[in-house]
């Protein structure tokens, strides 16, 4: 195979085929396309674009590069977010999803950028193993309806290659790449239906609604194309989703929620809203509002709690964890209050500058080969609208030491705009993409 025509046929704007993309994925995976040769094909996508077509079968090709997940039952279904802070929304939806009785075998991945990951949150669980192989994970789906895992070498392998070289080429915020990327992983799972949750705002990547609509258009389109059955919502990440950023410290908050002890309004709404939409797309509601009633049942009841205990369990995290987190989720050492600078009302937050503090914590990487400490955040963030006297509290920062403290503390400050009033909130939905 030639390559170097391949690229050259897309550097000049030419439409390449089913057939050209599959070789081209076939060279990424044998080793047969030079990274010389890859960087410059990922150049020439990013400059000239993709038609739809080319999509889908770059998206497919990705997806049979290794193994595709079948099941006995059905529907298979799961929720992809493009990331954000205190987004907690997967340790509670999964397991709720498959408790209306879906089949839920979802690829969660790590934290990237200043946002944060499903993955580094899960391993916060003493024993969790987000890596089981293709025959466990068959197994865990079968016994408890869901499991919440990383991707392994053997699902869509042509996209770790891909996603290295275009790291280090200027060419990961390609649409089209993107697309695949995100689409390719999540297919291989072998899904009937997917939701999608693409953030909008200063703390998502897609701060512009504009762009946030390219995106979701995008992968609405070719999940759609694909044969999986797939809607996105648009939503708000203009301040913190819930109360709390950081890995242990979402994981108990996420059990507050399962549990019924404390419920974010804000997290249970675009939860329930993600949730209704993918079990009406799966056939499992006649439409979104019977899906909200079948999901608020399958909390209220307790049946989404079971089912988590169960999936961690069955994953080899403790078969207590919901009864007795205090026991198994680490603890930060050093505790203590952000302080307000001055009364009035919290107006708005810079969110990715609270996503940093957290890294700046130790609670994400700068560098991919760092360890995270589960530990370090921030707890019990005051929501926008909070009216506060000086001196009241904004958040709780969970640092290592008193100096990491302290700095965190600073910079969660500068994050928060207090006023005299707040703004009007702005919808948690903002918009809705299907095909």
């Amino acid at each position: 195979m030639l390559y170097q025509e391949l690229i050259r046929r897309k550097r000049d704007g030419e439409a390449l085929t089913p057939a050209d993309l599959r070789a081209i994925v076939a060279g990424i995976c044998d080793g047969s396309m030079g990274d010389a040769q890859l960087g410059a094909f990922s150049m020439a996508v990013v400059l000239r674009g993709m038609d739809l077509s080319e999509r889908v079968a770059l998206t497919t090709a990705m997806r049979d590069s290794g193994a595709v997940l079948e099941w006995d039952r059905g529907p298979v279904i799961d929720k992809h977010s493009t990331g954000g802070i205190g987004d907690t929304v997967s340790l509670m939806l999964m397991p709720a999803m498959a408790a209306c009785g879906a089949v839920v075998p979802s690829i969660a991945g790590r934290g990237l950028g200043h946002t944060g990951g499903t993955l580094d949150k899960l391993e916060s669980i003493p024993g969790y193993d987000i890596a089981p192989d293709a025959a466990r994970l068959r197994r865990i789906v079968a016994q408890t309806g869901c499991a919440i895992v990383g991707q392994t070498a053997a699902l869509a392998p042509a996209d770790k290659r891909f996603y290295a070289i275009r790291d280090v080429t200027g060419t990961v915020e390609s649409l089209d790449l993107i697309t695949a990327s995100i689409l390719s992983k999540k297919l291989a799972a072998g899904l009937d239906a997917l939701v999608l949750d693409v953030k909008c705002g200063n703390g998502a990547f897609m701060a512009d609604l504009d762009a946030a609509r390219g995106l979701a258009r995008a992968l609405v389109d070719v999940g759609n194309g694909a044969g999986c059955r797939t809607v996105a919502l648009i939503t708000d990440m203009s301040q913190p989703l819930a109360g709390a950023a950081g890995n242990a410290l979402e994981v108990r908050l996420a059990l507050d929620f399962l549990t019924g002890h404390s419920v974010d309004a804000r997290l249970w709404q675009i939860t329930c809203a993600l949730g209704a939409e993918a079990l009406t797309l799966a056939g499992l509601a006649r439409d979104p509002e019977q899906g909200f009633s079948m999901l608020e049942h399958a909390f209220r009841s307790g049946a989404a709690a079971e089912c988590f205990g169960r999936m961690v369990a069955a994953l080899g995290g403790p078969a207590d964890l919901l009864e007795n987190a205090s026991a198994y989720l680490p603890v930060a050492p050093v505790v203590q209050v952000v302080a307000a600078p001055t009364s009035g009302v919290v107006a708005g937050y810079d969110t990715r500058a609270i996503g940093l503090a957290v890294i700046g914590l130790g609670g994400g990487r700068r560098q991919p080969s760092d360890s995270i400490d589960p530990r370090v955040g921030f707890a019990d963030i005051a929501p926008v609208g909070t009216r506060l006297n000086a001196g009241d509290a904004l958040a709780l920062v969970h640092a290592a030491d008193g100096d990491s403290a302290a700095t965190a503390a600073v910079a969660f400050v500068n994050a928060c705009q207090i006023g005299d009033v707040a703004k009007p909130p702005a919808p948690l939905v903002l918009d809705r993409i299907s095909a």
